[in-house]
This record gives structure tokens, sequence and C-alpha cells, in this order.
């Protein structure tokens, strides 16, 4: 993708709606940007605390807080009693929920996406966006 196609980093995002960005903060910012999965405040605060050992969990929750009021994350709740956190501008995906593991598989179905445009127009509405979130338990051959 050629650069200037490219998403402005959640830094640059932090710069644009005003934050102010301490060095714990631009640490934090970082773990977020480059995690592959669904953290919680306890793994950001791990991996920050890894970069940076004078981040506490409360600078985490503070600023996961922060981020998440201006928009930049968005919470998670996968049934586990642990708010995950993601970027909130990937790309759009729906979660499935593997009950015994707790491994969360990111997917895009076409068929979903029309289906979902197709029960809101049935019902009177213009989709403005969606959540799914599948629980199941693997099959065993």
């Amino acid at each position: 993708m050629p650069k200037s196609a490219r998403k402005p980093s959640l830094l640059q995002r932090c710069e644009a709606r005003g934050l102010r960005l301490t060095e714990q903060r631009r640490v934090i910012a970082q773990v977020i940007e480059t995690a592959e999965d669904h953290p919680d405040v306890e793994s950001l605060h791990a991996r920050a605390s890894a970069l940076d050992p004078r981040i506490s969990i409360a600078t985490v929750y503070r600023t996961v807080k922060l981020f998440e009021e201006a928009g930049l994350l968005e919470r998670l709740e996968f049934g586990d009693g642990r708010a995950r956190y993601e970027d909130a501008e990937r790309a759009h995906h729906d979660h499935l929920i593997d009950m015994a593991t707790g491994e969360v598989i990111e997917f895009c179905d076409p068929e979903i996406e029309r289906l979902k445009e197709a029960i809101a127009l049935r019902l009177g509405y213009r989709l403005e966006g969606h959540r799914l979130e599948l629980f199941g338990t693997k099959l065993t051959p």
C-alpha cells in the first residue's frame, strides 16, 4: 500500500484529537497499535511495562479510558468478564470466540454482510454499523 494511502497511526490520531501524549502514553499507544490480538488492560500493562518498567497499571487503565472516550479504541466484551480492546479504525470484521480456549478468531463473510443489510432494509432501516460475536466450541472429528 502506498505510504500516502495508509491510515494515520494511533499516535497521529491522538495528536489530531489534541490529546496530551506523555512518553508513557506513547508507549501504550505503540503497544496497542502493534497488538495482533484483543488484549485486556492487564496484557497491555505487561507489554508496556516490558518497554518501560515505570508504567503502572493505573496509567494503562487511564490511558485506555482516554483513548476509548476519544473514539480511538473499541471496547469488546467476549463473555469472560474481561474488557478487551482493539483499534477503532481497524478494517471491519466479526469475531468467533472459542468458549473452551478463549481464542478469538476474526473473520469477514460477504454473505453475512449482505444479510445484515437486507434485514435492516426489511425492517425499514439503513444500517449504520454492526458488531457480530459468535460463541462456539470446536467440533471434534
